[in-house]
């Protein structure tokens, strides 16, 4: 574990009384309110500890937490993308206003028509090369349809299908990652309490070995150099306890962190069991490899690639498309002293374009290739990722084992020292260093419990299992 300072802010000075402006009368009035607060009933909810379990901590990372959260966020974009992409086979119906105030002969001659509003008389009376100008308002209600496109509308619906997918298998992945950050959080606090509360403990019985070097020391028992190095102990045992302290407040605010809760929310945690034995055997977890959420969307990120090839064919062959015109004429706008009715039926297609779309293809299926291969090596790291961490779930189960043993003997060690210590067999340095050994190994014992307990979730997690 790394060292982490704390700063402390001394509040034992007294402060300084200064005379009270008039200005801060109504501020003082709220400091006295706010402290009444207390007085008048108990503390809110909010300040008490929240009462967490492991199980409880990875559900509600995977409910609040902010990364759950953007990914259900691009979930719904991949959505209203495809709804996006299916609105293209649908038709398209457009209003316009349009109008114009020309001398044009030619447009004179032709919105005059439009608008119904033509007089020969008037046309043979005048000059048709100077008519004037002309006032006319333009109301077209279009209705399109592409009738033919090449395929690529339906080629883009089957990439936004597969995009809906790969957008739901990330998001669970994601989900996944944030209960196990979530987990790892839960862990940290509970090691660091656990191992403050050792330091406690073993701070509470060097002091009474202190006191007792000290009694030994009055009585001319015990040379002034042995209760030294035991008043040594009690202040280094003081600064590691403070360290810890430190540590798990820490750890208390990442907990927090991963819950999206507030920065000064207090959690109640169970206890950290003992690690369950790992099911199966490596064969059984790498089985089970191919079915993880992340290489699933990475499939169907490979097979929407491919599909961009078709795409690019499509810009090479003919587009048809249907349109319904119907346009009303006046000289104000939103009138309709005279109407026609379009229909077009209008092909096309791209004879030559530079080669443009020729790369394009070229190059949807050098990436849909590039896309394969990353796959390939992606499939093949996310078995090593397997296998990494199952060597390590069972070492960690294994130093476990062994730690658990550790302790066993150094606790006995130090009874037995004690005893000895008692009747004057073995000095204090001794017995200090045989405190010393017990508390070294609960710190090894806890450590290698909670190792146990991430490895586990690790494991899971990389073999495609909910942790």
């Amino acid at each position: 574990m790394s060292n982490i300072s704390n700063t402390l802010i001394d509040e034992s000075k007294p402060s300084r009384s200064r005379p009270l402006h008039p200005a801060r009368g109504l501020s003082l009035a709220w400091a006295l309110t706010l402290l009444m607060i207390p007085l008048a009933g108990p503390w809110p909810a909010s300040a008490q500890p929240e009462r967490v379990s492991l199980r409880g901590v990875m559900e509600r990372a995977r409910a609040d937490s902010r990364e759950v959260a953007a990914a259900e966020a691009r979930r719904n974009a991949s959505g209203a993308r495809l709804d996006q992409a299916r609105g293209h086979r649908l038709p398209t119906v457009k209003l316009e206003e349009i109008w114009l105030y020309t001398d044009s002969p030619a447009d004179v001659f032709g919105l005059q028509l439009s608008q119904e509003a033509f007089s020969f008389a008037d046309f043979v009376g005048g000059d048709p090369n100077d008519p004037g100008f002309l006032d006319n308002a333009q109301t077209r209600l279009e209705i399109s349809l592409p009738v033919y496109a090449g395929g690529e509308i339906a080629t883009r619906i089957e990439q936004a299908e597969l995009g809906v997918a790969v957008a739901a298998r990330q998001a669970a992945w994601t989900a996944d990652e944030a209960a196990l950050a979530a987990a790892a959080a839960y862990i940290h606090l509970a090691q660091a309490r656990e191992h403050a509360a050792l330091l406690e403990r073993s701070l509470e019985t060097v002091r009474t070995h202190a006191e007792r070097a000290r009694n030994y020391e009055a009585q001319g028992m015990l040379v002034a150099s042995e209760r030294l190095r035991a008043e040594v102990e009690v202040a280094r045992l003081e600064d590691l306890l403070t360290q810890a302290r430190g540590r798990a407040r820490v750890a208390e605010a990442a907990l927090s962190f991963r819950l999206s809760a507030p920065p000064g929310s207090r959690w109640d945690l169970e206890p950290l069991g003992e690690p369950a034995p790992l099911d199966g055997d490596l064969s059984t977890w790498l089985a089970a490899v191919p079915a993880r959420s992340d290489l699933e969307a990475a499939r169907r990120q490979v097979a929407a690639a491919e599909l961009e090839a078709r795409v690019a064919q499509a810009a090479r062959r003919p587009r048809v498309g249907l349109a319904v015109r119907e346009d009303f004429f006046d000289q104000w706008p939103v009138g309709a002293s005279g109407s026609n009715t379009s229909v077009v039926l209008q092909g096309s297609i791209a004879l030559f374009s530079g080669g443009r779309h020729k790369a394009a293809a070229v190059q949807s299926r050098a990436e849909a290739e590039a896309a394969a291969l990353d796959l390939e090596r992606f499939t093949q790291g996310a078995a090593l990722e397997v296998r990494d961490a199952w060597e390590t779930a069972r070492a960690a189960r294994e130093r476990h084992a062994t730690a658990r043993q550790a302790l066993a003997a150094a606790a006995e060690g130090e009874r037995i020292t004690k005893a000895r210590f008692e009747k004057g067999v073995v000095r204090m340095i001794d017995l200090l260093d045989a405190t010393n050994s017990h508390r070294e190994a609960e710190a090894r014992e806890l450590m290698a419990r909670a190792d146990a307990h991430l490895a586990e979730l690790e494991l899971r997690h990389r073999a495609g299992q909910t942790p």
